[in-house]
C-alpha cells in the first residue's frame, strides 16, 4: 500500500543535481511539444501513410521532422532524467511503486525510440525523390511501406512505449498524492493526464474518423493536464534542487 504519510527528504549533493536536470527535461519536454503543435498548425497534421510522409519531406524538406514525430523522441527520451529525479524525490515515500514505475518508463523510452522512424522516412524520401526509374521508385515505395507499418499509428511497439510511460506516470502520480510533496494540484493533472493517454485506443483499432473527433478531444484534454503536471513537477525539483540538505517542506 502507498505510504500516506507525507515524507519528508534530505537531498544529498548528488541527487541536487538530478532534480535540476528533471525539472529542466520537464520544462523541455512542454516546449518540444508546444513546437511540435505550431508545426502540426503550420505543416497539417503528422503524416499517416508513405505517401503523406514522402509528400511532407518534398514540401518542406529538413523542416518536415517538426511534424513528422522527431520531436516526439526526444520529449521521450527526456523521460530519463525526468523520472530518475522523480525517483530520487519520492523514492523514499514509497520504493516498491516508484522503482516499478521508473522501471517501466525506461522501458517504454528504449521501445518508444527503437521504433520512431523519423530519419528512416526522411532518407527514403530524399532517395525515392532522386529514383530515377520506376523500378527505383516502387523499391523505396515498398520500404517506406514497411517503415509506416511499425510507426506510431500502425506499429504495436510505439503504442506500447507510450502505453508503459503513462502506466509509469499514473503511478508516481498517485504516490504524488500521497506523499504531498508535489502538492495535490499536481498529483491530480498527473493522474487525470495519464488516464487520458491509456484511454487512446491504437489507430488501427477504431474508425478512421476516430482521431477527428473524440480521439482528438482526448489528446488535447491530455496535453493540457500533461503540461500542467510538468510545470509543477518543474517548480518542485527545481525547489528541491536549490535545498543543500534542508529538509523539504510540505506543501499544506
Amino acid at each position: 500500500m502507498v505510504n500516506q504519510t507525507a515524507v519528508a527528504e534530505t537531498p544529498s549533493a548528488g541527487w541536487n543535481r538530478f532534480y535540476k536536470l528533471g525539472g529542466a527535461a520537464a520544462i523541455a519536454i512542454v516546449v518540444l511539444y508546444v513546437i511540435e503543435t505550431i508545426g502540426v498548425v503550420a505543416m497539417g497534421p503528422p503524416p499517416a501513410t508513405v505517401d503523406d510522409w514522402f509528400t511532407l519531406f518534398r514540401n518542406h524538406g529538413v523542416l518536415g521532422l517538426f511534424d513528422a514525430y522527431l520531436l516526439d523522441a526526444f520529449a521521450v527520451a527526456l523521460m530519463v532524467p525526468l523520472f530518475l529525479a522523480l525517483y530520487a524525490a519520492l523514492g523514499r515515500a514509497n520504493r516498491a511503486y516508484v522503482t516499478l514505475a521508473t522501471a517501466l518508463a525506461f522501458v517504454g523510452v528504449a521501445v518508444f525510440l527503437t521504433t520512431n522512424i523519423s530519419f528512416s522516412m526522411f532518407y527514403l524520401s530524399s532517395q525515392y525523390a532522386a529514383a530515377t526509374t520506376d523500378a527505383q521508385r516502387s523499391l523505396f515505395m515498398a520500404a517506406g511501406q514497411a517503415m509506416v507499418s511499425i510507426s506510431i499509428e500502425h506499429g504495436t511497439g510505439a503504442y506500447m512505449g507510450l502505453l508503459l510511460i503513462a502506466v509509469a506516470g499514473l503511478t508516481v502520480s498517485v504516490v504524488m498524492l500521497r506523499v504531498g510533496t508535489f502538492g495535490k494540484v499536481a498529483a491530480c493533472a498527473g493522474i487525470l493526464a495519464n488516464a487520458l493517454q491509456l484511454a487512446e485506443p491504437p489507430v488501427v483499432l477504431v474508425p478512421a474518423d476516430f482521431y477527428q473527433n473524440i480521439g482528438f478531444l482526448l489528446i488535447v484534454t491530455s496535453f493540457l493536464f500533461f503540461a500542467v503536471w510538468y510545470v509543477l513537477i518543474a517548480r518542485t525539483l527545481f525547489r528541491l534542487g536549490r535545498l543543500e540538505g534542508e529538509a523539504i517542506p510540505q506543501p499544506q
